[in-house]
């Protein structure tokens, strides 16, 4: 504005001196002559009053929840909207110009916050909403990729980038002690040497890190045989910090790396040498982009922890899920089964790994995923994970105890966490950031589930912390829960685009199993499962495009 005044007032001081008899200098003032004139500068404008920013209109029903009807019985958004206004701390009316991708824009927590240990012991103590703490907030960058889908920054690569594979010297980069020799790609910039691992690993096999190499998969490879529900110990895959595993596009068949009941997996990578598995054309320069996804099936980790659903002639579980019979068959592969009485059941730990271009849909309901676990137990440690550019979910979990911390789904053509047949475990720090580029209609940040089964035990039931949904996905909702789950939200942030909502809460039975009352009562031997309506404590939902 002051700008504006002194130009004005040059203007009028140059009119004047062009309407009288001399003007001097570049300092000079014009001489009155004989007489004198007045000029009337005239009062500055006075400085107009910023305009606020409109506050949003109050989010309607309809505009926060959607309605599916199953078997003739719904939940009106109404009283979807009315069990979150019944929680604690949440806000439904926010927007997402609070979010920067992943990142909330300012350090102020967008709700308050939800101490989560008070819950359970396996929850880190938070003060905040969401899965980062933040604009500065570091915890997901180095051993994540960056991809359009989520932007972690610090020193992780593109998602697109050739993993650190190191140097190839031929005297050095030797295939270990039970991996076969595949050859060499020279084309390849830098040279890679392929070992391949057996498909058959039937005793310990330990994969070092060797500059140069990269270990293939090829078909379905499997760590041990079955051992059923109860059975004894089988093999352990050892993978060290910085390894890169890569499935085989030289062939059809569907490659992935299943780990069978009682036997183990240990990937343990660092945050600044996280594991990768990824497909081939990941290995060389420009052989994928934001697009690819699908080139080949994931992970698979089979355990011996409880389901509800039973396979026929097994079965059925009780609430302790302490049955010996039940099991049933994993998804996307054919005859290899999970479940059994034993709640803390370990199939070994991944931490600081990433799953790449994965996820196959064989048929409709019979997918790969990023990374499937089937009836592992709380003996599994699984962390600082992430699945990108999945075909599929990015994490899809039937039944089992397993507790997860610091998980990230970027670009999942599907859902990105979904859970189902029983599962009864906690997760922390969650983020669920769908695909720019337009995932399938039907897909969730997170879908909860017990398969239209609703009054199977063990009940699903879980308690979700500190974590963030970005949807993109043109979905029904954000949120999905259905089939007489059970659930708890804490601490989180869902931002949803124009036209989607962001909860669906769905029951296909009379009395409305997923909503209706906690059942306080004895039930079988293993205490009472139902918790109720679902639970909603801190949460900021920016939902609709908000």
């Amino acid at each position: 504005m002051a700008s504006s005044k002194r130009i004005g007032f040059i203007l009028m001081a140059s009119t004047a001196c062009a309407a009288l008899a001399g003007c001097s200098g570049a300092d000079g003032v014009a001489s009155p002559g004989a007489g004198s004139i007045n000029v009337t500068v005239p009062a500055p404008a006075p400085t107009p009053t910023p305009t606020p920013s409109a506050t949003p209109s109050a989010i309607t029903a309809a505009q926060f929840a959607a309605s599916t009807t199953v078997n003739g019985v719904s939940i009106t958004p109404e009283e979807q909207l009315a069990i979150v206004n019944a929680g604690t701390n949440n806000n439904v009316n926010g927007v997402g110009s609070t979010m920067n991708g992943v990142y909330p824009v300012g350090s102020a927590s967008l709700a308050t916050a939800t101490d989560p240990s008070t819950i359970n012991s396996f929850f880190t103590s938070t003060n905040y909403v969401g899965a980062l703490n933040g604009p500065t907030d570091t915890a997901f960058q180095g051993w994540t990729c960056n991809s359009t889908s989520a932007e972690f920054g610090g020193s992780g690569a593109r998602c697109t980038a050739v993993p650190s594979i190191g140097t190839y010297a031929a005297a050095t980069s030797v295939c270990p002690t039970g991996t076969l020799d595949d050859g060499t790609n020279s084309s390849s910039s830098p040279t890679i040497r392929y070992c391949r691992l057996p498909q058959n690993i039937t005793t310990d096999l330990s994969l070092p890190k060797i500059a140069g190499v990269v270990y293939r998969l090829r078909g379905q490879t499997e760590v041990g045989t079955d051992l059923g529900t109860t059975g004894g110990t089988g093999a352990t895959l050892t993978i060290a910090a910085g390894v890169v595993i890569a499935a085989d596009s030289t062939e059809a068949t569907n490659d992935l790396l299943l780990v069978n009941r009682g036997s183990k997996i240990s990937a343990i990578g660092t945050r600044d040498a996280p594991i990768i598995f990824t497909s081939q054309q990941n290995t060389v320069s420009n052989g994928v982009s934001d697009a690819t996804q699908g080139q080949w099936g994931g992970i698979i980790l089979l355990g011996r922890a409880p389901t509800a659903v039973c396979a026929t002639g097994t079965g059925p579980n009780n609430a302790a899920g302490s049955s010996t019979t039940c099991q049933q068959a994993i998804e996307g592969v054919t005859g290899r089964f999970y479940g059994g009485p034993n709640v803390a059941d370990s199939s070994g730990q991944m931490s600081y790994v990433q799953i790449r271009y994965s996820g196959i849909a064989i048929s409709d309901g019979n997918e790969l995923q990023g990374l499937t676990l089937g009836g592992t137990g709380t003996g599994t440690v699984l962390d600082h994970i992430q699945s990108h550019n999945s075909a599929d979910d990015g994490i899809e979990i039937f039944g089992g105890t397993t507790n997860l911390k610091y998980i990230a789904i970027t670009g999942a053509d599907d859902d990105g966490f979904d859970i189902d047949n029983g599962y009864r475990g906690f997760m922390q720090f969650m983020i669920a950031a769908q695909r720019t580029l337009g995932a399938t209609a039907d897909s969730f940040s997170t879908e909860i589930d017990s398969n239209n089964a609703e009054d199977l035990l063990p009940r699903t039931f879980s308690t979700y912390a500190n974590f963030t949904f970005i949807q993109t996905a043109l979905a029904p909702a954000a949120i999905r829960q259905r089939g007489g789950s059970d659930m708890r939200y804490v601490n989180g942030i869902v931002k949803s685009v124009s036209s989607v909502p962001c909860l669906n809460l769905v029951a296909g039975t009379s009395d409305r199993s997923t909503i209706r009352a906690a059942n306080t009562g004895p039930t079988d031997n293993g205490g009472p499962q139902e918790f109720g309506p679902p639970v909603f404590s801190s949460i900021y939902f920016a939902c609709n495009g908000r």
